[in-house]
């Protein structure tokens, strides 16, 4: 057993997975063996969830069916949107309101009781329905906080759009549903991050699947894995608001000791493959608009950051003034994150708990020794 201290467990391999690949040096990302790049060309994030959960991805009956599951799991018990707008009028952070009312859910979740932790089939099911409820609860907790009504899911249309229509009130159009289905495929899974870590850290108790993603949720909300991309719209908004030319605002940015939101990666040396395609979708969105501020202003800080500090963007970078220009709060930036990535948290526990290990890792003891001390009763100290 070595004793070799590695922070943060970098480095060091505890799982083995067949879900996800990322080439940090190459700037590539694959799920089961597909590309990134042709997943988010040619698959809806429906396909790319029955791809985790199921090893493969569906031929038309088996889409036809799940997607009808999906459908059919969106609703959720009038109990939990009680406390959603309770969270809303209190003004809760959104990703908080998130974790809690996903704890929730299992009040009234119709898994059997008496299932076994490890129940293939219990845990699929349970996994589809909690990752099917998420945007409902993401949607009615915006519009609560907005001073309008939850709207109900709408059986007709996909998950993408779906959430959209809830968050809304009316049906996206075809192209800003197409590009929300993009992100979403695009941020489904990423590897042993630190939020699916937590959620197979979970499981590895046997403990229940809504425990697993509600641990995944608590560990997204920190700033340092997933509020980047809320941090990036309001750096771009900040350079806006002060009629600043971007490359004279990170310039002076730099100099002052700030650190640029959506710049620099774990695992990435080089540009994020999910910030390219997300780039491209800003631009789209932006032409469609009839401005470009956002993409350009968010180009002109890469080019400078890529040249003179060696830094490349990653996939909050851009996937920020994506969700703006789609006319997305801000601060739901995260839990929409959340969206996404409950489908490989959901697959990364179904594999590991396949053959299960408890996760218990060490700690190098560096407090006082039993001779340093000595023990006073408590009437003598």
């Amino acid at each position: 057993m070595s004793d070799d201290l590695k922070k943060g467990l970098e480095g060091v391999i505890v799982a083995e997975s067949e879900l996800s690949v990322i080439d940090g040096d190459a700037g590539k990302l694959v799920y089961r063996g597909y590309t990134i790049e042709d997943l988010a060309k040619g698959a809806s994030y429906e396909e790319v969830l029955y791809l985790l959960w199921h090893g493969h991805l569906p031929n038309r009956d088996e889409l036809s069916e799940f997607k009808q599951a999906m459908v059919d799991a969106r609703g959720v018990d009038d109990d939990v949107i009680s406390t959603v707008r309770q969270l809303a009028e209190a003004d809760e952070n959104p990703m908080a309101a998130l974790r809690t009312a996903v704890s929730m859910l299992s009040a009234f979740d119709p898994a059997p009781e008496d299932a076994e932790p490890t129940d293939e089939m219990v845990n699929l099911e349970t996994g589809r329905r909690i990752t099917a409820k998420i945007p409902t609860i993401i949607a009615a907790f915006t519009r609560i906080r907005d001073g309008k009504e939850p709207v109900e899911p709408h059986d007709d249309l996909d998950h993408a759009a779906n959430f959209l229509y809830m968050l809304n009130g009316e049906e996206p159009d075809d192209v800003l549903a197409d590009v929300f289905d993009q992100a979403l495929v695009l941020h489904a899974d990423h590897g042993l991050n630190a939020s699916t870590f937590s959620a197979i850290t979970t499981a590895s108790t046997l403990s229940d699947v809504h425990s697993a993603v509600t641990s995944a949720i608590g560990t997204l909300k920190g700033p340092l894995h997933g509020g980047a991309n809320q941090d990036v719209m309001e750096m771009l908004k900040e350079v806006d608001d002060a009629e600043s030319d971007p490359l004279d605002w990170v310039k002076n940015a730099l100099d002052e000791g700030r650190r640029v939101s959506g710049f620099g990666h774990r695992v990435y040396n080089v540009k994020d493959p999910r910030a390219k395609i997300l780039g491209e979708r800003s631009k789209e969105l932006g032409e469609a608009a009839g401005t470009l501020k956002w993409y350009e202003m968010s180009t002109t800080i890469e080019d400078y950051l890529m040249e003179e500090k060696g830094l490349a963007p990653n996939v909050d970078f851009y996937s920020a003034s994506t969700y703006y220009q789609m006319g997305i709060p801000i601060d739901i930036y995260t839990p929409i994150f959340a969206m996404s990535r409950v489908g490989g948290w959901v697959a990364h526990v179904f594999e590991y708990i396949e053959d299960n290990r408890l996760i218990r890792p060490r700690a190098r003891y560096v407090g006082k020794n039993t001779d340093e001390t000595e023990f006073v009763p408590l009437d003598e100290r």
